[in-house]
C-alpha cells in the first residue's frame, strides 16, 4: 500500500522535471489488447520505447463469477536494479501473457492490472486496463461441462475397477435428467428424474435470476424422504422425481426475456459417492403480466433462494426467521420510504440530520469553523461570521451529496479514497501550521513589510477568504468525516437501486444541511460574541489553537498506533496545563476568574499524568487511560481485556469458504466490516465488543471481520457484494447460511442496543 501511494506521489512530484519531454498517457505507453484462443486468453502489451513495465505487477481477474482463471504464463523478464522496487524483472517493447480458462462460458470484461516506468525517471501509479471478451465451451460437443462430466466418469469407473455392465458411476446428466417449463407469466416450474439408487439433496437447491427485470420469490419445496447421510447428518432427499415451482417477482409489466439459474447436487447411494454441486441455466421468454414485486428489499434482486430459506417453515426441521417475519433494517426502511417521495421525506432527512449533528464525524468540524472565524480577528462582524458559516456548510452540503450520489451510482466511496497516510498527514499538518497561526508565532516571525504586503492583498479580496472557506468545508465533508449512518445508507440504497439521482441527491442535500445548521447557529454566535483585541482575544484564540492540535491528533489516530496516540494527547494536555499555571502560585489578591483558570488547568494537567500513566501500561483508551492497569496488582485479576476474537478475511471468496464451513457446522455468521479510519468501527471494538454480556450472546457465532481500509479492489468487491459503500456494517447469518438483512447494523451502536439486538435473534 506505502509502495503504491509513493510511486503515486513520486509521478506527481516528477511532472515538472520531465515536462518537456511530455510523457505518453499510460494507455499509449503500454497499449493492451486481449483475445481468447484455445481455450485460453491470450493477452499482449506493446511497450513504448524508452518504457518498460513490470513482471511482478502484472495480474488478471474476471467479473464473471462462472469463469476460472488459471495461473497467467509469464515469459521471463530482465533483470533490473530498480531504484523504488530494488532488483525486479522487466519487460520493454511487448510482452505476450497466457492465461488459462480453466472453466466457465460466456462473456465477460477482463481487467489486467500492471505498472510501468518511464526511463525519464517516472513511474506511473498502478494502471488497470479492460477489454469485453467472451469464452466459449471446447469444441467437439454440444456441452462442454457435459463433456467433461464424461471424461470424469469413465476415470472414476476404471479407478473403481468398474466394467461395461456392472453398476457403473452414470455421468450428473444421466444420474438426474433435467429440464424446465414456464408454466405461467411468473411461475417457472423445474423437472429433475432421478435415476434409481441416487438421491438429491433437498436443501442443496439454489435459484437466481441471472438476467433479466425479475427475481425470485419464495420457493416452497415439497417435503422429501428423511435420511441418515454420512456426510450431513439427518436430512430430507428426494428420489425418483420432483417438480419445484419457481415464483418469480418482476420489476416490470412489459413482456421479456429472464435467465434462471439453478444448482442442486446428489448422490450415487449403492457405490457411496457424490457429485459436486450441478449447476444449469435456461432463458425464458416471459410474456406480458399485471402482477410486479411491490418491496424494494435492495441488494436482493441477485441473491439466491435456497432451500434453507423454507428450512425455516414447520415441520422442515430448520431455525431461523422467514421473509415474512424478518423485520426491515433501517436503512432499508429510509431507503423503502424516499418511495414515497414528497417534501415531508426530505424534511425527515433534514431532522435526522440535526440527530447526527453532534456526532464524533461532524463534532471536529465545529473548532475547524470557529477557528477560521476567530482567526477574521477583531475586524469580524455577526453578518460576517454568519456568511463564513453559511458558505463552510453549504460547501460541505454539496460535497456530501455529490460523494453520496456518486457512491450510490457507481459503488465507489470518495471518501474512502482520501483515508490514506499522505493525505490525513497532510491535513492534520494543516491544522497544526492554523493552530500556531493562532498561538501568535506567525505574526511574530513575520517579517514587517511581508506582513504588511498580505494585509493590503487581504484587505482588497475580502471575497477571497470566502473561498478558502468553501475549500475548507470541502476538505472536511471528505476528509473529516467519512462516516455512514442509517440515513446516509439509506439513500445511497435508494439511488443505487432505482438510478433516481435527483431525489436521492436532495435526500442527500437535506440531510447535510440538517448536520451543518448547529454549525451556521455556533460560527454566528462566534461572531457576536467574540471579544474585542486584548488580553481575552489572545485566550480565545489560544484556546482553539489547542482545539485545533486536538483535531490533528484526531485525524492521527486512524493511521498510528493507538499508543502513539496516547503520547500525543498526554502531551497536549500536560503543556496546556502548565500554560493555564497550573504549576505557577496564585497572587493573594487574585480574581476568581484566574483561579477558575487555574483549576481548570490543574484538571488538564491531572489527566494529561493519567495518560502517561496509561500510555506507559499499555492501554489504549484516552477516555478510560487506567482501565485494566491495576487490574493484576493483587494477583487476582489480569491486565488483559476480554474481547471477541474475529477470522480476518479479505475477498469473496474468503467469506464464501468461512459462511460454507459454518454452514455445515451449523453455527451463524457475523460479519463486521471495519477499517482504521472509520471512527464508529473503533468504538464497536473498545466499547461493544469488550462487553460481557455482548461476548457471551455470540459464543456460538462465527466471527469474521472484513478489514477494508486499504480500500483496494478486493476490499470494494467485498463491500459491493453486500451493497455497502463503506463501513461501519454489521451482518448476521444464520445457520442455514442466508443473511438475515433485516437484521443488519450500519452505522454506530452502544453495547446496551447491540446487546438487545441480538437478543431479537431467534438463533
Amino acid at each position: 500500500m506505502m509502495k503504491k501511494l509513493f510511486a503515486g506521489l513520486l509521478f506527481l512530484f516528477a511532472l515538472n522535471a520531465v515536462a518537456e519531454e511530455e510523457l505518453l498517457e499510460p494507455d499509449k505507453a503500454f497499449a493492451f489488447e486481449a483475445e481468447v484462443k484455445d481455450g485460453a486468453i491470450q493477452a499482449r502489451w506493446d511497450i513504448a520505447d524508452n518504457y518498460y513495465m513490470y513482471r511482478d505487477k502484472i495480474r488478471f481477474e474476471v467479473d464473471n463469477p462462472d469463469i476460472k482463471l488459471g495461473e497467467p504464463e509469464l515469459p521471463e523478464g530482465k533483470v533490473k536494479d530498480d531504484e523504488f522496487f530494488g532488483k525486479v524483472e522487466t519487460f520493454r517493447g511487448s510482452v505476450e501473457v497466457s492465461v488459462p480458462i480453466e472453466s466457465g462460458s460466456g462473456p465477460f470484461e477482463l481487467t489486467a492490472h500492471s505498472q510501468g516506468c518511464a526511463d525519464a525517471g517516472v513511474c506511473y501509479p498502478p494502471h488497470r486496463q479492460t477489454v469485453n471478451l467472451e469464452a466459449t465451451e471446447p469444441a467437439g460437443s454440444q456441452n462442454g461441462q457435459a463433456a467433461g462430466d464424461k471424461r470424469s466418469i469413465q476415470s472414476l469407473n476404471e479407478d473403481l475397477g468398474l466394467n461395461q455392465g456392472d453398476d457403473e458411476v452414470l455421468a450428473p446428466d444421466e444420474a438426474f435428467v433435467f429440464s424446465t417449463e414456464r408454466v405461467d407469466a411468473n411461475t417457472l416450474r423445474m423437472n429433475l428424474q432421478i435415476a434409481p439408487d441416487h438421491y438429491v439433496y433437498r436443501d442443496k437447491f439454489e435459484f437466481s435470476v441471472k438476467q433479466g427485470d425479475a427475481r425470485v420469490g419464495e420457493v416452497q419445496l415439497p417435503e422429501g424422504k428423511s435420511k441418515d447421510d454420512e456426510f450431513f447428518g439427518r436430512i430430507q432427499v428426494f428420489e425418483d422425481e420432483v417438480s419445484i415451482d419457481i415464483p418469480l417477482q418482476r420489476s416490470s409489466k412489459e413482456a421479456g426475456e429472464v435467465e434462471l439459474g439453478i444448482v442442486y447436487q446428489g448422490c450415487a447411494e449403492k457405490l457411496g459417492i457424490c457429485y459436486p454441486p450441478i449447476r444449469k441455466s435456461e432463458t425464458f421468454n416471459l410474456p406480458a403480466t399485471e402482477s410486479i414485486a411491490d418491496d424494494t428489499a435492495a441488494g436482493e434482486a441477485d441473491a439466491p433462494a435456497t432451500a434453507a430459506a423454507d428450512a425455516a417453515s414447520p415441520g422442515s426441521g430448520g431455525s431461523g426467521e422467514s421473509a415474512d417475519e424478518a423485520p426491515q433494517s433501517e436503512q432499508d426502511t429510509i431507503a423503502a420510504s424516499l418511495e414515497t417521495g414528497g417534501i415531508l421525506v426530505i424534511l425527515t432527512f433534514f431532522g435526522l440530520g440535526l440527530l447526527l449533528a453532534f456526532t464524533p464525524c461532524v463534532f471536529p468540524m465545529i473548532p475547524i469553523l470557529s477557528s477560521i472565524i476567530i482567526g477574521q480577528g477583531d475586524r469580524i462582524t455577526t453578518g460576517r461570521a454568519f456568511t463564513m458559516s453559511t458558505v463552510y456548510v453549504l460547501a460541505m452540503a454539496l460535497t456530501y451529496t455529490v460523494a453520496g450520489v456518486i457512491a450510490g451510482m457507481l459503488g465507489e466511496n470518495l471518501q474512502a479514497a482520501f483515508q490514506n497516510p499522505w493525505i490525513l498527514g497532510s491535513f492534520a499538518t494543516i491544522f497544526v501550521l492554523l493552530s500556531l497561526s493562532m498561538f501568535g508565532f506567525y505574526e511574530l516571525q513575520m517579517p514587517a513589510a511581508l506582513q504588511g504586503k498580505l494585509s493590503e492583498v487581504s484587505n482588497r479580496q475580502k471575497g477571497g477568504s470566502l473561498t478558502g472557506v468553501a475549500v475548507m468545508g470541502f476538505l472536511s465533508a471528505l476528509i473529516v468525516g467519512p462516516c455512514v449512518a442509517a440515513p446516509l445508507a439509506g439513500a445511497l440504497i435508494y439511488i443505487g437501486q432505482t438510478g433516481d439521482a435527483v431525489l436521492g441527491g436532495m435526500a442527500l442535500f437535506a440531510l447535510s444541511l440538517g448536520m451543518g445548521l448547529p454549525l451556521i447557529a455556533i460560527g454566528t454566535s462566534a461572531g457576536k460574541l467574540l471579544p474585542r483585541a486584548g488580553g481575552w482575544m489572545d485566550a480565545v484564540k489560544a484556546i482553539f489553537g489547542v482545539m485545533l492540535l486536538a483535531v490533528a491528533i484526531w485525524m492521527l489516530e486512524r493511521i498510528i498506533p493507538d499508543s502513539v496516540a496516547l503520547w500525543l494527547w498526554a502531551a497536549l494536555l500536560i503543556i496546556s496545563g502548565i500554560y493555564m499555571k497550573a504549576l505557577e502560585p496564585l497572587p493573594a489578591d487574585t480574581s476568581g476568574w484566574h483561579r477558575l483558570w487555574k483549576g481548570l488547568g490543574i484538571i488538564v494537567l491531572v489527566y494529561g499524568i493519567l495518560l502517561v500513566i496509561g500510555a506507559s501500561a499499555g492501554a489504549n483508551d484516552k477516555f478510560r487511560p487506567l482501565h485494566g492497569v491495576f487490574a493484576g496488582a493483587g494477583g487476582g485479576g489480569s491486565s488483559q481485556q476480554q474481547s471477541l476474537q474475529f477470522e480476518n478475511i479479505k475477498t469473496v471468496e474468503d467469506f464464501e469458504n468461512k459462511l460454507a464451513q459454518a454452514k455445515a457446522a451449523g453455527k451463524p455468521v457475523m460479519l463486521d466490516f471495519y477499517a482504521d479510519w472509520c471512527i464508529y468501527c473503533k468504538d464497536y471494538e473498545k466499547y461493544v465488543f469488550t462487553d460481557q454480556r455482548v461476548i457471551e450472546r455470540l459464543d456460538n457465532f462465527v466471527l469474521l471481520k472484513a478489514d477494508v481500509t486499504d480500500n483496494d479492489d478486493k476490499d470494494k468487491a467485498l463491500l459491493r457484494k453486500f451493497g455497502l459503500v463503506a463501513p461501519p456494517a454489521i451482518l448476521f447469518f444464520g445457520p442455514d447460511g442466508e443473511e438475515r438483512r433485516g437484521r443488519r447494523l450500519v452505522g454506530a451502536m452502544g453495547a446496551d442496543g447491540f446487546h438487545d439486538h441480538l437478543n431479537m435473534m431467534s438463533f
